[in-house]
């Protein structure tokens, strides 16, 4: 009998075995026309903005590395022309993971603001475009990260809160949006298009990922959307005008971003509330101040807790 317990007790310890790795060959991606020369391509980890015209293909974060040829695939069934630039709106994989094939598979002139030793081969590829803290973390400068191959990394990078090209007869503008989501978040509006990607400052199939451990904070959260909202112009009745790409999720107006800031803006003041009450976290976890909006953004198991952990972190941090 204590051996048959002892061996049950042994069993109940070993810990259940881990998920096989995901196939991606049975994933899929698709392309939705969103309006002037702009594009989504879902389905390739986090959503990829395509811009397309004469002068030759533009995206917005390339997916996750084991989607590239589908990315690909897709890019050339809508266009023959050179896949010219990326821009990473942040270094998770889920954005970053295509850039080395994407980029190989495109061409375009490299001036002379190269990133060290990967100017020697910039021209033969598609420019990677980030901000300065995504190379950082690529490259593991910093010591905190590991580093990714040297092919993924971005190939310009910009310090300044804006940085401007002119492609495809239309404006693009890349902005810095200072601890957000991480502390390397770009937003992309193309002005002629009307068209803002936000990268995952903001998604609509969760609560926000507030990557603390990276850089991210609820107030530059907060400020991420608080732009959205103010570069977007809504048509009739508040619906359509300006379109927004999300890092995750559906395409979207600014109605759809207002909604999301509301709440992301009461749940924030909540935590603060129960912060200046003196509660600890497992406390302010406890009141669960997300309930109200778990039944629509609260469906991944533990995403309500990280969030409010996270908001928590921001605003206890001491500066």
């Amino acid at each position: 009998m204590a051996l048959a317990l002892a061996l049950g007790c042994a069993a109940a310890a070993t810990p259940p075995p881990a998920p096989p790795p995901h196939d991606y060959s049975k994933d899929e991606v698709h392309l939705l026309k969103v309006q002037g020369n702009i594009y989504m391509l879902v389905g390739a980890g986090g959503n990829i903005t395509l811009q397309a015209g004469d002068e030759g293909v533009l995206l917005v974060d390339s997916g996750l590395a084991p989607m590239s040829e589908k990315v690909l695939a897709a890019i050339h069934g809508l266009s023959d022309k050179p896949i010219r630039y990326i821009i990473n709106t942040h270094f998770h994989p889920d954005h970053t993971g295509g850039n080395e094939k994407i980029a190989k598979a495109g061409m375009t002139v490299a001036g002379g603001n190269v990133v060290g030793d990967i100017g020697a081969s910039a021209a033969n590829q598609a420019a990677v475009f980030a901000f300065q803290t995504v190379l950082d973390r690529m490259s593991a400068s910093s010591g905190s990260d590991r580093a990714t191959p040297q092919g993924s990394w971005p190939t310009e990078v910009y310090t300044t809160p804006e940085r401007k090209i002119y492609f495809n007869g239309e404006g693009i503008v890349m902005m810095h949006i200072p601890d957000a989501h991480t502390d390397g978040d770009t937003m992309v509006f193309f002005r002629r298009s009307d068209v803002i990607s936000t990268g995952d400052i903001f998604v609509t199939n969760g609560y926000p990922f507030i990557d603390v451990e990276h850089g991210g904070n609820i107030q530059g959260e907060l400020a991420g959307l608080n732009k959205v909202i103010d570069l977007a112009i809504p048509k009739d009745l508040q619906e359509d005008g300006t379109l927004v790409i999300p890092g995750h999720g559906r395409l979207c107006d600014v109605a759809d971003v207002v909604f999301y800031q509301e709440m992301v803006t009461i749940v924030r003041d909540r935590v603060q509330d129960l912060i200046s009450k003196g509660k600890t976290l497992e406390q302010v976890k406890a009141a669960r101040p997300t309930l109200d909006y778990d039944p629509r953004y609260g469906t991944r198991p533990g995403s309500a807790d990280r969030f409010v952990e996270a908001i928590y972190k921001s605003l206890s941090a001491k500066h």
